[in-house]
């Protein structure tokens, strides 16, 4: 599968945006598809995973209430809607795609799209 992030951009503290990563190759649906974050010098974050049975989503507590995922599956695409953003989310998006059982690892993840970045100004 080929996965492609957009959606980036510039936003102030308090301010929204919502990513979008659009599959191809194969349908989404067969997928667990994950949102990570990097910035430079660190590791790959983990920021939710929508799973591929159901409307199933995860996010760890430091973005609970903030970071929303959801897919549309006859579109091949997974969101991921921010709201309440502060400049420590500033970093690269990835989208990635998953089949593994446990797909809450950066380990667990084959595919990966291109990055889109999110720049939170203070």
């Amino acid at each position: 599968v080929q996965l492609q992030a957009s959606g980036g951009g510039l936003v102030q503290a308090g301010g929204s945006l919502r990513l979008s990563c659009l599959a191809s190759g194969r349908a989404l649906r067969q997928y667990h598809m994950g949102w990570f974050r990097q910035v430079p010098g660190k590791e790959r974050e983990f920021v939710g995973v929508s799973r591929r049975s159901g409307p199933v989503t995860y996010v760890p507590d430091f973005v609970k209430g903030r970071f929303t995922i959801s897919r549309d599956n006859a579109k091949n695409t997974v969101y991921l809607q921010m709201n309440d953003l502060k400049p420590e989310d500033t970093a690269v998006y990835f989208c990635a795609a998953s089949v593994n059982t446990s797909p809450y690892d950066v380990h667990a993840y084959a595919s990966w799209g291109q990055g889109t970045q999110v720049t939170v100004s203070s």
